[in-house]
Parts: structure tokens; C-alpha cells; sequence
């Protein structure tokens, strides 16, 4: 399955040079996201507004790769004040409570001051497995 590459259509992603997400076979991985809202380029003061914002983004990667929450096994929180952590607990379980990936949790600077916090995930598309055990069991059919 070849590489694809997802992007959000954030300014960032060609300045930079680099997609949202990348889809690598059954594999999703996430760029570090932050809360901007794309669509008007405009950033929240409030770091769970943010964070809410980011999960927003995130889950729209996600489903373009043919993924969501439920795929993600690990997931790293990078915030600026470690005092904001907790107030952004809600957000967060309401995005992986059920699912509970491995997780990271950094106190960093940011390259942007009015961002807060980036969430970066790695998602596995169960649903693709099949798909791909499927292919192979007619591969080898033709074979025989």
C-alpha cells in the first residue's frame, strides 16, 4: 500500500513542509496538532479551548486516513503550563477514555507563545487488517 499524505489545508503545513498526517500501510501518525482552527487561522486564549480545538483537528485526520479515536494507541500531550494538564483531563478523556493508548505527557516551549498545548497521536486502522489478509489469501489462491 503506498504512502499517502493528509493535510488539514492549515497555511503551516506548506510553509513548513509537512502533511497533517501520514497514512503508511495500516499506520497513521499524526503531526503534533495544535488548537488552531484551520479555517480562520485563529487560536483560542484558553488552553482547554485549545485543546478541544486540537482534538477536533485530530479527529478530522484521522477520518480522512479511515481511522478515529478508537485506532489511536499512543498519544503525546505537549503543554507549556503543567498547571493546565488537569483542567484539560475532560477533553482528553472524552477523545481516549474508552480507548486508553500509551501516553506522554511534556512541560515544553512552544513555537508559537500563543499556543498551549500540541497533541501528536499514532493511530493502528484495525479495519484495514482485513482488507490486507484478504488481498493475500487471493494472491495466493491465484498461485495454486
Amino acid at each position: 500500500m503506498p504512502r499517502r499524505l493528509i493535510s488539514s489545508g492549515s497555511s503551516f503545513e506548506n510553509s513548513i513542509g509537512y502533511s497533517r498526517a501520514v497514512v503508511d500501510g495500516d499506520r497513521v501518525f499524526v503531526s503534533g496538532t495544535t488548537g488552531f482552527d484551520y479555517t480562520t487561522m485563529t487560536i483560542s486564549d484558553d488552553t482547554v479551548a485549545q485543546c478541544e480545538q486540537a482534538l477536533k483537528n485530530i479527529a478530522a485526520a484521522l477520518k480522512q486516513a479511515g481511522a478515529g479515536f478508537a485506532d489511536v494507541v499512543r498519544v503525546t500531550y505537549l503543554l507549556t503550563n503543567g498547571a493546565d494538564f488537569e483542567r484539560c483531563w475532560p477533553a482528553m478523556s472524552r477523545a481516549f477514555g474508552e480507548v486508553r493508548p500509551a501516553c506522554t505527557a511534556m512541560i515544553v516551549g512552544l513555537v508559537d507563545p500563543r499556543m498551549k498545548i500540541e497533541i501528536e497521536v499514532t493511530a493502528l486502522r484495525r479495519n484495514a487488517a482485513p482488507k490486507k489478509k484478504a488481498k493475500q489469501a487471493k494472491k495466493a489462491k491465484r498461485k495454486k
